[in-house]
């Protein structure tokens, strides 16, 4: 909690969808500690007003055709145990061993009692002899925004040929998915460490200092660097 990535930490008992968008406009986000527990960090978000795809954007589009996204209602009543463990894999390799367990993962999709979270997006190809989910987003969604929270995807070496593509492939249809929605922003989790650096492509993107929300993304990426 004295860390200056984590300012402040709530427990909300009143989970209305004006109330929540209240608190993300404040730099809060929704955890997974448990039930309407939520911390104010360095935030980061996109106003869906302003997002037009660059160039980069575009490439990765390209690079990552035919990859659909569907978004479904948590809590999940056809959860496969697949999905923890592709989860588990992902966050394991990606932050360290421990960072996320498949027993958490299956909770946030099935347990509305113990998860904030009510929207999975998952990421299929079609067009494959295996249609099975190839990357997921645990999600929070109301009308006016999405948190993209927890995402995770297939780490096998070449997957469907879409690596290293992937991860941007999904948050980018992700973004799209929000703004086709008329949501007014979505949030993409926070800005803690250099390698956040690749959140920072998107325009209309803003992030939160502790106090407010700024839009200079050469400022942030110093502190980044500092981190």
């Amino acid at each position: 909690m004295k860390n200056y990535l984590c300012w402040n930490e709530k427990k909300v008992s009143s989970l209305d969808d004006n109330t929540i968008t209240s608190l993300y406009n404040e730099g809060y986000v929704f955890t997974r500690l448990g039930k309407g527990v939520m911390h104010q960090i360095r935030s980061l978000r996109v106003d869906l007003s302003k997002f037009e795809l660059t160039s980069e954007n575009r490439r990765i589009l390209r690079k990552t055709d035919g990859l659909q996204l569907t978004a479904y209602s948590l809590p999940l009543t056809d959860y496969h145990w697949s999905i923890g463990k592709m989860a588990k894999n992902f966050y394991d390799t990606k932050f360290g061993s421990g960072t996320m367990s498949a027993n958490k993962v299956k909770e946030l999709l099935t347990d509305p009692q113990r998860s904030n979270f009510n929207t999975l997006l998952t990421y299929v190809i079609p067009s494959k002899a295996r249609d099975d989910g190839i990357g997921y987003a645990v999600c929070y969604a109301n009308d006016q925004i999405i948190h993209y929270a927890y995402p995770f995807y297939n780490l096998t070496p070449n997957t469907y040929n879409l690596t290293p593509n992937i991860g941007l492939g999904i948050m980018l249809r992700a973004i799209l998915y929000a703004q086709e929605q008329g949501k007014r922003y979505i949030y993409l989790g926070s800005a803690r460490r250099p390698s956040d650096v690749y959140k920072l492509q998107f325009s209309g993107l803003e992030w939160f200092d502790g106090k407010e929300w700024q839009n200079d993304i050469a400022l942030l990426k110093e502190q980044l660097q500092q981190s």
